[in-house]
């Protein structure tokens, strides 16, 4: 058996917890289902990510020629710490969500 303890306010949403009271429910069946159809969906997507970002690894490493304007460089540095700092909130939630399910 397990117990999810995400606490609404570590992730800044405590506005859910009004109306919702502090009994343990069982998750139902139905939504857990749901929920593990849309994590696999993540799954998916974060394969298609990976698998864009080794083809533009490949092509930086390439001896292709890449022609470009300082700004346009810049513009795509910038993207590039965009998706960066994406990824690593996304990876620092997951870690979060992993340790709010925890074995009993």
């Amino acid at each position: 058996m397990y117990e999810i303890i995400a606490n609404p306010d570590e992730y800044t949403i405590g506005a859910l917890e009004e109306g919702f009271g502090h009994r343990q429910i069982s998750f139902p069946d139905d939504k857990r289902k749901r929920w593990a159809e849309e994590i696999g969906t993540f799954a998916q997507k974060l394969d298609g990510l990976s698998d864009k970002a080794k083809g533009l690894q490949e092509l930086l490493i390439s001896e292709s020629a890449i022609m470009a304007t300082p700004a346009s460089l810049k513009t795509f540095k910038v993207q590039l710490f965009k998706v960066n700092d994406a990824l690593n909130t996304a990876l620092n939630l997951t870690q979060k969500l992993e340790a709010d399910i925890v074995k009993k």
